[in-house]
Parts: C-alpha cells; sequence; structure tokens
C-alpha cells in the first residue's frame, strides 16, 4: 500500500485563534498515523503563487490520509481553523513504482 500525503499552503490570519486549531488536531492526527514532513520553515517560490507556511504530512496510507480529513475529529478542528488561517490543501496518493529515466 502506497503512503497519503496531505500538502498544505497556509496564511495564517489570527495566530491565536490558529493555536486552538493545532490543539484540536492533534488527536485526529496521532489516530491516522500523521507525520509532519515540512512544517513551515524557509522557502523559496521560483514558479506561481504561493502562502506564508507550507506543510506535508504522511500518513502511512492513501486512505488514512483520507479518512483522517473526512473524520468528525478533525472536521470539529478543522471548525477552528476556518477563521483563523486560508489553507490550499491536496491529498494525493504516494508513488513507488520505478523512478522515470
Amino acid at each position: 500500500m502506497t503512503k497519503g500525503y496531505w500538502i498544505g499552503r497556509v496564511d495564517v490570519t489570527d495566530p491565536d485563534a490558529y493555536k486552538n486549531y493545532v490543539a484540536a488536531n492533534a488527536e485526529p492526527f496521532r489516530k491516522y498515523g500523521a507525520y509532519f514532513l515540512v512544517l513551515a520553515g524557509p522557502f523559496e517560490n521560483p514558479e506561481g503563487t504561493s502562502r506564508s507556511r507550507n506543510v506535508v504530512i504522511e500518513f502511512p496510507t492513501y486512505q488514512a490520509a483520507l479518512d483522517c480529513w473526512q473524520s468528525p475529529e478533525y472536521q470539529a478542528a478543522m471548525q477552528h481553523r476556518i477563521s483563523a488561517a486560508t489553507i490550499d490543501l491536496v491529498i494525493v496518493e504516494g508513488y513507488d513504482g520505478p523512478q522515470p529515466e
């Protein structure tokens, strides 16, 4: 089974309220095996548009990544984020096939 990933680009507009989201998302992330690969940090944006923060979260499977987002626990956590940040999020299946030549 291939891993799943959340790739998010975030602009936090209310840092204090965003802390409530971070506290609330800990449970569903733990439950579904989330592992942060990228959490903010310096970045370059050589093409296209960007937001102020970038996040890449790895899940043990693509299904776990989908299940986490759809879970009642994450949907409740997300309510804290809606007024505190603007986000672009994709949930993508990892690739474990041969590398292109």
